[in-house]
């Protein structure tokens, strides 16, 4: 592992621990050149389906994509960073466990809409906007009389 403040090789592990989660190991390196510490973190190669878009092209799963996708949406709501990261390792986890090839990106996009309804329905609204392609503002108004409906539903009334 290269010293990201001199560039030298050479370091050693100071500190190994085991994430909350039990996936990745966390560890503290010395570097023999500089001896400054800096850390690094060791997690199994994730084996992740292809993404198959709308228009039949195949990506890598992107979990930074995702994450984006969602911090964007989520913007100045009371939405926690670590409850989006632990949201999107669970995402990430599920699609491990099938052990499918390929998954369609809808499915992918539902998980994520689903999650953001239960949420904050401003984030979820953000997102549909972005993920359900309104080509219109009575498309927009119909989701919005929808949240009304299932709202007032909750409520009782």
């Amino acid at each position: 592992m290269k010293c990201p403040y001199c560039a030298k090789i050479d370091n050693k592990v100071i500190d190994s621990r085991l994430s909350k989660d039990g996936r990745s190991i966390r560890r503290r390196r010395e570097c023999l050149g500089c001896g400054r510490r800096f850390t690094t973190y060791e997690k199994l190669e994730d084996i992740l389906p292809m993404v198959v878009k709308k228009d039949g092209r195949r990506e890598a799963f992107n979990r930074e994509k995702i994450t984006s996708g969602i911090r964007k949406a989520c913007q100045k709501r009371p939405i926690s960073m670590t409850r989006i990261e632990e949201f999107v390792d669970s995402l990430e986890a599920h699609f491990q466990e099938l052990g499918a090839r390929e998954v369609d990106s809808s499915e992918v996009g539902e998980k994520v809409i689903n999650i953001l309804r239960e949420w904050d329905e401003v984030a979820y609204v953000r997102f549909a906007s972005v993920y359900r392609q309104f080509r219109d503002i009575n498309e927009f108004m119909a989701e919005l009389e929808e949240i009304l409906k299932s709202r007032q539903e909750k409520a009782g009334g």
